[in-house]
């Protein structure tokens, strides 16, 4: 009976220290991933955005061109986006239908000084 009893709490002990070895190990990596979100995040570049007279500049070329036939709205709506995916496959870019550093200067669209230091 003593044997038992000896056996059973051995088991009893075993069993606490695996689980709260495994508990200790999920607060690592639950603490390691929130980390290393952060620190992803922090080296991100800035979004390059274009502003809505710019959108309105592409939009009359791309009109002129014949790659976009709405309003000048100043917003980069599908219409927009699929009259760039052709512009910009036109003329050898990089096909995205984002109105992008690149683009913009293939159309000869002045860049804004945040723009130009990205």
């Amino acid at each position: 009976m003593k044997k038992l009893l000896l056996v059973v709490l051995s088991l009893l002990v075993a069993f606490s220290l695996t689980a709260a070895t495994q508990n200790r190990n999920a607060n690592k990596n639950a603490n390691g991933a929130m980390n290393g979100n952060k620190s992803t995040n922090a080296r991100r570049k800035p979004i390059f955005r274009a502003t809505a007279d710019q959108i309105k500049q592409a939009q009359a070329i791309l009109k002129q061109r014949s790659f976009y036939n709405s309003d000048q709205t100043g917003k980069l709506d599908t219409a927009t986006r699929d009259g760039l995916k052709k512009y910009q496959q036109a003329e050898g870019l990089k096909v995205t239908g984002t109105l992008n550093k690149f683009t913009l200067e293939k159309m000869s669209i002045a860049l804004t000084d945040k723009q130009k230091a990205m």
